[in-house]
């Protein structure tokens, strides 16, 4: 959302959320919920938090705008990020940084330009309204399981 905007979200996208947790010692940890909206008069980006600092310290809400810039580069919408979540330890920018990219991604996703964020894992988990539900089995690594067998297919109770 850096320089001219080549195209503007042109519809609300309310409740976008990301969480940020990588499994791997320390961090980092991001957790954020942001209304994506048309871009404001004159069709510049602008970005806005309502979070208080208990829920979100206030040093975190700039990366998450420089995640978002990376994200839908060229895109103007204005971002308000209405909840957050932090941890004491883990939390970081190099945390907010890939929320704000991977929301600007979904926002996008939501109303048609962009291809919609996967989710990565248990690391980077990401959902905005219309989020297309999985297939049974989508993304496990696991065959679907018809309704009357157990586990490996097999039919219930059978040995």
């Amino acid at each position: 959302m850096t320089g001219l905007p080549a195209v503007s979200v042109h519809r609300a996208v309310p409740g976008v959320s990301v969480r940020v947790a990588m499994q791997t010692g320390c961090g980092p940890y991001a957790y954020i919920v942001a209304d994506v909206e048309p871009p404001g008069p004159g069709g510049e980006s602008e970005f806005l938090h309502t979070v208080p600092e208990e829920r979100l310290p206030h040093a975190f809400p700039p990366a998450v705008w420089e995640g978002i810039g990376e994200g839908p580069d060229g895109v103007a919408a204005t971002v308000l990020l209405t909840d957050g979540g932090f941890h004491e330890v883990d939390s970081r920018d190099h945390g907010y940084r890939p929320a704000g990219r991977e929301a600007g991604r979904a926002a996008l996703a939501a109303v048609g330009p962009g291809p919609a964020p996967r989710d990565q894992g248990r690391q980077i988990r990401v959902n905005w309204p219309g989020k297309p539900r999985p297939k049974p089995g989508e993304g496990t690594g696991r065959r679907p399981v018809r309704a009357g067998q157990g586990p490996g297919g097999r039919a219930s109770g059978a040995p």
